[in-house]
């Protein structure tokens, strides 16, 4: 085992943040939902952020001096892309309500915060079927959660180029409301589109046809068949959409939203940790919506075949102590292993048909601050239970893209990717700065709980974080533009709002051959 060289599994981080700044987004177009129609023709559009659009109605059927629109062949990818992150939405309406009722949302909306989510797409979403000359009134964005996106529904992220990988909304077997709503569209905003004779790698043969939508100068592609209808900002993506299978989309009471990821689509280092933890593909996240918001209702999803990997203990005191408070992000597992830690010990545990011998549980934590910009050092630190492992642990952390510094605080090993990121952990074990036990009571009581898989996420520090990271990565990439010696005031203000955004927290706990589920926060 070599020292990590891209961090812990950035499939979970991805797709919480997709769940909660996904959310945001959404939230914001639903929210922004025209008060009123706008029927004298001039031109003047309440958009989603409460303001008006002057100028002339928007772009779409009837434009005089458009060329006719012209079907053209796509290049059909050579091998077929797999899902490599997927949301589910399985019940649009309460989430939209919720959002609706967020007061949180419906204040950025008024502030720069709220119109950088939005950006151009304010101006798709609020052109209205007056405006377009279409058979629909009010906004498009009525038409889409009113009757397109108003069935469950899949967002989901393709494996492969930067073509496949944006995300494409398939939505399973359409009603009629669903198809209505594609067709009033389809039938004013299609600018031609696209054609693919087979599925990508060779796969189902047939005619594949990617509608290019044009909407005040911004662009979607669609497609549609009997059994799903597909949304993406690419064709490819539409056909990649078209073409995978599709399971049902059904929750267990309660489950409002769910997301799940391909580990095989992840790299070495995905796979390697879901094998040693022992989650069998279909592990999935589980979301709720409470009085307005998002939750964690936890971790669920089958174990591998064997002797079990993951105990079921709570966080020590210890662990808690030594990871600061604003921590964006800790994953947390009871680990089950050889009383020995030699390699040969642990080849011979973790091969087909091992598990045998006696083992001992440890306790491993990760805690990662996420960049928002690749030229950032690495900040990560491993947390390992059992001061007694150091010397089996520098043997197989050795080596590597990058060096590990090392130290020993609150009775765990710790193993970080840095001078300064070892310093915050000891300062936070020392008491010098806060540490999860300040953290708020309902988190200090959820990682306290017994669980064997925790996750737990600092939306706040995490987007705020992200925020400041990508203002000043514009600086980074101009060799010309000096680093600002002060920070904006906009962007100050957007780093409180969104640090005011509570803990969100999820747990699996083994149970028999799965995970049973919790969810905890602030």
């Amino acid at each position: 085992m070599t020292s990590p060289k891209s961090g812990p599994p950035k499939a979970l981080l991805i797709g919480v943040v997709t769940v909660l700044v996904g959310g945001a987004v959404a939230g914001a177009f639903f929210l922004g939902r025209r008060s009123g129609q706008s029927g004298d023709g001039g031109g003047t559009v309440t958009n989603l952020l409460g303001g008006e659009r002057k100028g002339p109605p928007s772009a779409g059927a009837g434009v005089e001096g458009l060329p006719e629109p012209a079907m053209t062949a796509l290049e059909v990818p050579g091998t077929a892309a797999p899902s490599a992150l997927w949301v589910d939405v399985h019940h649009p309406g309460k989430v939209r309500d919720a959002l609706a009722a967020n007061v949180w949302l419906r204040d950025q909306l008024q502030k720069p915060l709220g119109q950088g989510f939005i950006g151009a797409w304010a101006a798709f979403f609020g052109s209205t079927g007056e405006d377009l000359r279409a058979g629909f009134k009010g906004a498009v964005l009525d038409l889409f959660a009113g009757q397109l996106l108003d069935a469950p529904f899949r967002v989901t992220w393709f494996a492969g180029d930067a073509r496949s990988s944006t995300p494409a909304f398939i939505l399973p077997k359409p009603g009629r409301a669903a198809t209505s709503a594609y067709e009033a569209l389809d039938g004013v905003a299609s600018r031609g589109g696209m054609t693919a004779p087979h599925c990508p790698g060779g796969g189902s043969e047939g005619t594949f046809e990617m509608k290019r939508w044009l909407v005040a100068e911004q662009t979607l592609w669609a497609g549609r068949l009997k059994d799903r209808l597909v949304l993406a900002r690419h064709p490819v993506a539409v056909l990649h959409g078209l073409c995978a299978e599709l399971p049902e989309l059904k929750a267990k009471d309660g489950v409002d939203v769910e997301l799940g990821y391909d580990a095989e689509a992840y790299g070495r280092e995905v796979q390697l940790l879901s094998s040693v933890v022992g989650l069998a593909p279909g592990t999935r996240l589980q979301f709720g919506v409470e009085a307005g918001r998002l939750v964690g209702r936890g971790i669920a999803g089958e174990l591998l075949d064997g002797p079990a990997r993951l105990d079921a203990a709570p966080l020590s005191d210890d662990l808690l102590k030594l990871v600061p408070e604003d921590t964006p992000v800790l994953l947390a597992f009871q680990l089950k292993l050889p009383e020995s830690l030699d390699p040969e010990t642990l080849k011979a545990y973790w091969a087909k048909g091992g598990g045998k011998g006696p083992t001992r549980t440890r306790q491993v934590a990760l805690v990662w601050t996420p960049r928002g910009d690749a030229r950032l050092p690495v900040e990560l630190a491993v947390l390992w239970g059992r001061t007694d492992d150091a010397a089996a642990l520098e043997g197989l952390f050795s080596g590597g893209y990058n060096r590990l510094v090392r130290g020993t605080h609150c009775n765990h090993v710790v193993l970080a990717s840095n001078d300064a990121e070892l310093e915050r952990l000891r300062k936070a074990c020392a008491g010098q700065q806060p540490n999860m036990l300040n953290a708020a009571g309902p988190v200090v009581a959820g990682l306290r709980a017994p669980t064997s898989v925790a996750f737990g996420v600092n939306t706040g520090r995490l987007l705020s974080g992200l925020t400041m990271d990508g203002y000043l990565s514009e600086f980074r990439v101009s060799r010309n533009a000096p680093m600002p010696s002060a920070t904006p005031p906009e962007i100050e203000a957007a780093r409180s709002d969104l640090e005011s955004l509570p803990y969100l927290g999820l747990r699996g706990t083994v149970q028999g051959d799965s995970l049973v589920p919790g969810g905890f926060g602030s």
